[in-house]
């Protein structure tokens, strides 16, 4: 299904409940598609994920516009929350040309994850299989 089950629903999870936790419980994930042990360099911005507001209704732009999305990414830089590249929009990729904000952590209940558009790496926790 495409989009936010229900208009007006809360889609994202307090930092409390998801347990964000500082960048050392960060790393970048094993990737058959890339070289093995690329880095990251804003890995330490994820210490701050959980201070920015985590309640939203949506991507901002999409409602705007009108229009539904898949997933949604919160910046860990500014708190902007936009749907992923599988949206219409792709507005948190959108975000990130514009302000230069590199990394996107996932709003989904079942995913515990970032993206660093910088770096093209896949965040997860430490300990984590992707």
């Amino acid at each position: 299904m495409d989009g936010p089950r229900e208009e007006g629903v809360v889609v994202s999870v307090p930092s409390e409940e998801r347990g964000v936790v500082d960048a050392e419980a960060w790393e970048v994930a094993p990737d058959g598609g890339r070289p093995y042990g690329r880095p990251c360099a804003h890995l330490g911005l994820l210490s701050t994920a959980g201070s920015t507001p985590t309640r939203t209704v949506g991507c901002a732009d999409c409602l705007s516009r009108g229009w539904r999305w898949v997933r949604l990414r919160r910046c860990v830089t500014c708190g902007n929350v936009g749907c992923c590249d599988s949206s219409r929009g792709a507005h948190a990729h959108d975000h990130y040309t514009r302000t230069g904000h590199p990394v996107g952590l996932s709003l989904a209940a079942d995913e515990d994850w970032a993206w660093c558009f910088a770096d093209e790496v896949f965040l997860i926790r430490s300990g984590e299989s992707p």
